[in-house]
């Protein structure tokens, strides 16, 4: 009996260091991004682990016109906005292609080798292919544009689209589609009368995966873009200063909103990501 105990104890400290261990990066971001700056600078070689003087300075200082200490003029209210703008193109331009896509593999077997071709996609760091594609990228004048970046973001997270939607339709049964046809839907109406309804939860997850990848894609941002059309990483990756380094309180003020468009998108999909509702549908 005392041994059960004992176990119960360890897994539950366990438990705890673990969560602590996930959740300190978090703690420290939040933290940081309310500290003044002879705080997180850690001037002396002290470290500050708790905001002694609260501020939202380095708020103020990342939607000034000039970043204080920092060369680097202008706001983050553009970089947010172009996230939002390619992101969300990406995200729709993979989804719309890889729902279909990924029906016609799941009910008719399209494409034979179509699903392990489009895993190639992702088989090669983006490093090794991002500069051919820069270079044809700058032949069609799509350098620092939204479309070139919105368009590169949907490639680039197609597979990650079809795979997850084709488990999907994998999940709802084929007879459901059989019996739409039966009663008078074509097979595009039984698409979209039947299955799509079914399969909101696995297009809600989808997307929201599919847009956290666009949303915080860091290296395609920085070779396609220039300056109208820089998005969030590449902006906080520009906080420096010739002063005193990294803008390390701007930075984590500007990461902490960043965070908050795949948050409240989850929020707002949450009653659609629970998978399973289409098993069952057909009862013996």
């Amino acid at each position: 009996m005392e041994q059960k105990l004992y176990v119960k104890v360890l897994k539950f400290f366990l438990i705890v260091f673990v969560t602590m261990l996930f959740f300190f990066p978090i703690y420290w971001i939040f933290s940081m991004a309310f500290k003044p700056f002879p705080e997180w600078t850690a001037a002396g070689g002290k470290i500050y682990w708790f905001p002694n003087n609260p501020t939202f300075n380095n708020f103020r200082a990342i939607f000034s016109r000039k970043l204080e200490m920092s060369p680097i003029a202008g706001t983050a209210i553009r970089p947010i906005l172009n996230s939002l703008t390619v992101s969300i193109i990406g995200t729709a331009i993979a989804m719309v292609v890889g729902i279909f896509a990924a029906y016609g593999i799941s009910r008719y077997k399209a494409g034979g080798n179509l699903p392990f071709m489009l895993l190639q996609l992702r088989m090669f760091p983006p490093i090794a292919i991002i500069i051919p594609i820069m270079i044809m990228w700058a032949f069609l004048r799509m350098i620092d544009t939204w479309y070139g970046l919105a368009i590169i973001y949907g490639v680039v997270t197609l597979p990650f689209s079809v795979w997850l939607m084709k488990t999907f339709f994998d999940d709802i049964p084929k007879e459901l589609d059989e019996a739409a046809i039966v009663d008078g839907c074509s097979n595009i109406g039984a698409f979209f009368k039947v299955v799509m309804p079914l399969a909101k939860g696995g297009i809600a997850s989808s997307a929201l995966f599919v847009f956290i990848l666009n949303w915080s894609d860091f290296l395609i941002a920085l070779i396609l873009t220039d300056r109208r059309w820089t998005t969030i990483p590449v902006h906080i990756s520009k906080l420096q200063s010739a002063m005193v380094g990294a803008l390390y309180g701007p930075k984590a003020a500007l990461g902490m909103i960043a965070a908050v468009p795949p948050i409240v998108f989850g929020i707002l999909i949450q009653k659609y990501l629970v998978r399973g509702f289409t098993f069952g549908a057909i009862k013996k």
